[in-house]
C-alpha cells in the first residue's frame, strides 16, 4: 500500500467512537473503506482490473463523456487540455505535451481517466468502459490501428511515444546540499534584463478566409475573375466550414502568416500535390503518395477527410475523420477560401 493510502487509513476516523491508540478519536478505516480510495495502477501494470475495450467503442464513449471538454478528436476544446497530436515538439521552444506526446506511461492515462473522469463525474465509468476510451486516446495519438482492443492483457505491450524522454530525479544525492545555508542574496548578476515573455498561442479565431470571400463577392463582376480560383462560395457554408475547421486547428493553420505545427499550413491545399508543403515534414506514406502523383482534389480530399487512416495507411494524422459529409463539404469549401 503507498504511504499516503497508509496516511489516510489513519486519517479516515469515525468520530465519537473511542480508539485507544494515537489522538483517542474514531477508529481504524475498514478494508471496504480503504479499497474505495485505493485505485493507482502502477506502470507495471499492478493495480489493473480485468477488462477489455475497442477503438470505436471508445470513440462512441469520448463523444458523450469527453468531447464536451477535450474535442470530438482529443484535439481539445477551448482552454481544456489537447490530449492528441504534439510530436516531434518536445524540443520546441513551446512544446504540446499530450498523451502521445509527453506521457511516458500508459498507467497514468488509465488511472486518471479511471480515477478523476469524466469531469464532474467522476469514478462513473465501468473498467471495460475506461478501457475503451483511453484506447480511442491511444488511437487519436497513431500509437494503435483503428481495430486495436485494448485489455489487462496486453496493456504492458503499448509502447508510449515518449518512453524513454524522461530521466529519475537525483536531486537529493547531486543538488541539495548546494542549496543548503544561507542563500547570497546580493551582486548575484550585473544586470537584469527580460529575455522572453509568456505567451498563449491559438488562442484567437481567424476570420481572414471568410472577410476575403466576402470582399471578393462584393467586387463587380468583371473584376472577379482575375481574383477567383475560388469561385462564388455560400457565406453559410464557409461558416459551417469555420465551425468545422475546429477540429483541425490544433495541427493546422490556415491564413495570413500560417505556418507548420503538427501538420502542414493549408493554404492552396485543394487541387495541390500531397505532401508538397514546403518546410514540413511528412510521413513516408504521405511523401509517396505525392511523389506517386496524388492530388488533392475535392474528391481525394473527401475521401480521406471522412477515414484518414483508412484512407492512407500510416498516416501520422491523429484525427479519426469527419463522420458527416456536410462537414467534409463544408471544411472543403473553407479551405478553397485560403487560395496559396
Amino acid at each position: 500500500m503507498s504511504k499516503f493510502l497508509k496516511g489516510l487509513a489513519a486519517a479516515l476516523l469515525v468520530p465519537g467512537m473511542a480508539w485507544a491508540e494515537g489522538y483517542g478519536l474514531g477508529r481504524p478505516a475498514l478494508p471496504e473503506e480503504i479499497a474505495a480510495w485505493d485505485l493507482d495502477v502502477s506502470p507495471d501494470g499492478t493495480g489493473l482490473p480485468e477488462g477489455s475495450g475497442d477503438v470505436w467503442t471508445g470513440e462512441e464513449l469520448f463523444a458523450d463523456a469527453c468531447a464536451s471538454c477535450h474535442g470530438d478528436f482529443a484535439e481539445g476544446v477551448g482552454n481544456w487540455p489537447k490530449l492528441a497530436g504534439g510530436m516531434d515538439t518536445l524540443d520546441h521552444e513551446d512544446p504540446l505535451k499530450t498523451v502521445g506526446s509527453y506521457w511516458p506511461h500508459l498507467s497514468t492515462a488509465w488511472d486518471y481517466v479511471n480515477r478523476s473522469m469524466p469531469f464532474g463525474n467522476a469514478q462513473s465509468l465501468e473498467p471495460d468502459e475506461v478501457y475503451a476510451i483511453v484506447a480511442y486516446i491511444l488511437y487519436s495519438n497513431d500509437l494503435v490501428d483503428e481495430d486495436f482492443t485494448l485489455s489487462h492483457e496486453n496493456f504492458l505491450e503499448v509502447e508510449m511515444y515518449n518512453t524513454d524522454g524522461f530521466i529519475l530525479d537525483d536531486r537529493a544525492e547531486t543538488e541539495y546540499a548546494i542549496w543548503t545555508g544561507e542563500p547570497c542574496m546580493e551582486n548575484c548578476k550585473d544586470s537584469v534584463e527580460i529575455t522572453m515573455r509568456a505567451r498563449v498561442l491559438d488562442v484567437t479565431p481567424q476570420d481572414e478566409g471568410i472577410q476575403a470571400v466576402a470582399e471578393v463577392a462584393a467586387e463587380p463582376a468583371a473584376e472577379l475573375k482575375p481574383k477567383l480560383e475560388v469561385v462564388a462560395i455560400d457565406p453559410e457554408l464557409l461558416k459551417a466550414g469555420e465551425k468545422a475547421f475546429r477540429k483541425c486547428k490544433a495541427c493546422h493553420q490556415v491564413g495570413e502568416g500560417a505556418k507548420n505545427k503538427t501538420g502542414p499550413e493549408l493554404n492552396g491545399i485543394v487541387n495541390a500535390a500531397a505532401g508538397s508543403v514546403d518546410g514540413f515534414k511528412y510521413s513516408k506514406p504521405m511523401a509517396t503518395a505525392g511523389a506517386e502523383g496524388l492530388v488533392w482534389t475535392e474528391a481525394e480530399l473527401a475521401a480521406f477527410l471522412a477515414k484518414p487512416k483508412a484512407y492512407m495507411k500510416g498516416t501520422r494524422m491523429a484525427f479519426a475523420g469527419f463522420r458527416k459529409d456536410a462537414e467534409i463539404e463544408a471544411v472543403i469549401a473553407y479551405l478553397r477560401s485560403f487560395p496559396e
